[in-house]
């Protein structure tokens, strides 16, 4: 059933004129959110993702991510890039507003208490969709790093940021977009592990996190 609602889903888009606008960078979301609300196929995919993930009732965690899933996954991915790379300055609140209801925050992405970057690369690691999607955004993103080290976290340890090309190209970007609705996009911490799991964690945070490769 999911795959028909897919397909209506991904043609509904393709009459949407938001989807014949070319991608480009450094939108702020407060604009793209507005774009999305003034146009009538997006506001409606828009309005059913929120209404999974809105802030004003109980927050389910998994019905969020799987209703996140569901609203990347079947936009057209000039728009996917359009929401998923928007960002704010710093002062401007109502920026930011919106960028959290693009992407899923609170309900998707913050879980009480924050579980270590560890801890979300292990679990994620434990469920087939998740696990295949680490897979492709490891091989699409972080090549280099697949290549010397592949899933030994040993060898992942010696690495320093500066090892670590992120390459910038559509592969990774659609690997990075498709991390949406999964344990990949919650928000991680390594304030609380012993000094030996320090350096791991951070390269996990840094691969899951850091937004080097699309800047």
């Amino acid at each position: 059933v999911l795959d028909n609602i897919s397909a209506e889903t991904k043609l509904q888009w393709s009459l949407s004129a938001l989807s014949k606008q070319a991608y480009t960078a450094n939108r702020t979301c407060l604009d793209v959110n507005k774009e999305c609300v003034e146009d009538e196929v997006c506001n409606k995919q828009l309005s059913l993702y929120l209404k999974v993930c809105s802030v004003n009732k109980k927050c389910n965690m998994e019905e969020c991510q799987a209703a996140t899933r569901f609203f990347y996954q079947n936009m057209p991915f000039e728009v996917a890039q359009m929401m998923t790379f928007c960002d704010c300055i710093h002062s401007d609140e109502s920026c930011h507003r919106a960028k959290e209801l693009l992407h899923g925050k609170p309900c998707a992405v913050t879980a009480v208490p924050l579980p270590s970057c560890l801890n979300v690369i292990h679990t994620c690691e434990e469920t087939e969709l998740c696990r295949k999607k680490y897979t492709t955004f490891r091989s699409k993103c972080w090549r280099h790093v697949t290549k010397k080290c592949y899933d030994d976290e040993a060898c992942l340890e010696t690495l320093i940021k500066e090892d670590m090309p992120c390459s910038t190209n559509a592969d990774c970007k659609a690997a990075y977009i498709s991390n949406w609705g999964t344990m990949l996009r919650v928000e991680c911490t390594c304030q609380d592990l012993p000094p030996v799991e320090q350096s791991l964690c951070k390269l996990f945070h840094h691969m899951l996190h850091s937004k080097s490769c699309f800047n």
